[in-house]
């Protein structure tokens, strides 16, 4: 009878063993899935129109996420619209291609929650003239070409002013000043506002035509060849862009570390002339 005790015992000692050892297994197994399920991938996609900026993320900004093990998909937009979708529905991871004003109006609209992360240089509209060279060549009653569209118009009409050709009224808001707010306007500047994507063409006709920087790098144009080029103003310098809940994401992270890196300024200096460096790059 003890013997048959001890061999109960003993194989009832097994089972609870056998038990605890499956369950020390399933809860290091359940722990290293949640470590999995928090650890973010490496596979990302982002978004930028055709153009400069589509450029500049292949030229200087994925090359250096590829040396920190991410594996990138560029997908490139044919508008102004799509981009900002597809990242608030997470077909993309970031996106880069509008300034600061656009996308807080267009998130506005939209009811989305975006975050801009860092401002980057940004092509600057330029002034082109095939009959003037530089501001002091302007003649009185020259015509001046400018896009019809509020956010372009009153960056055009900034930057003439700040050529010392007119004065807006100082009661004026900056980004939607027009020409009912030009209270002097000493050379008497004939402006002719049209369509912004029209503004190249306008070249040949308009006396002076203040072309956006995506419109005059997509019509072929150098913007080292303008009379003179916008000051911007640093709500339209563009952003590299990523949904808000992602903002404090390795991949945010990375990408800030990214611009805010040497290689990257050096591949601006190099690719990308003429661009205008937001105030934290050109101060430090």
């Amino acid at each position: 009878m003890k013997k048959y005790l001890v061999a109960f015992l003993t194989l009832a000692l097994a089972v609870v063993l056998a038990a605890c050892s499956g369950n020390d297994e399933k809860a290091t197994n359940s722990s290293n899935e949640s470590d999995g399920a928090t650890e973010e991938s490496k596979e990302i996609k982002l978004g930028a129109t055709a153009g400069p900026y589509s450029d500049m993320l292949k030229k200087a900004i994925i090359p250096q996420l590829e040396e920190k093990g991410y594996t990138v998909e560029l997908v490139e937009f044919s508008d102004y619209v799509q981009p900002n979708n597809a990242l608030d529905n997470g077909d993309i991871d970031a996106n880069l291609f509008q300034h600061t004003i656009y996308l807080e109006t267009f998130e506005e609209q939209n009811n989305m929650d975006l975050e801009a992360l860092i401002t980057v240089p940004t092509a600057p509209m330029g002034f082109f003239s095939e009959k003037f060279a530089s501001v002091e060549e302007i003649e009185d009653g020259a015509t001046v070409a400018i896009a019809n569209d509020p956010s372009n118009a009153a960056r055009s009409l900034l930057t003439l002013q700040g050529q010392g050709l007119i004065e807006i009224d100082p009661e004026a808001d900056e980004l939607t000043a027009s020409e009912k707010d030009v209270v002097t306007n000493n050379k008497n500047l004939v402006f002719q506002p049209v369509e912004a994507g029209s503004l190249p063409r306008q070249i040949e006709n308009a006396d002076l035509v203040a072309v956006p920087g995506n419109f005059a790098l997509a019509a072929g144009l150098n913007l080292m060849d303008a009379a003179f080029l916008e000051d911007m103003n640093e709500n339209y310098r563009n952003v590299v862009a990523v949904k808000a809940e992602n903002k404090d994401s390795q991949l945010a992270k990375d990408l800030i570390e990214i611009v805010e890196s040497a290689e990257y300024e050096e591949v601006i200096d190099t690719e990308f002339q003429g661009f205008s460096k937001p105030e934290w790059m050109a101060n430090r």
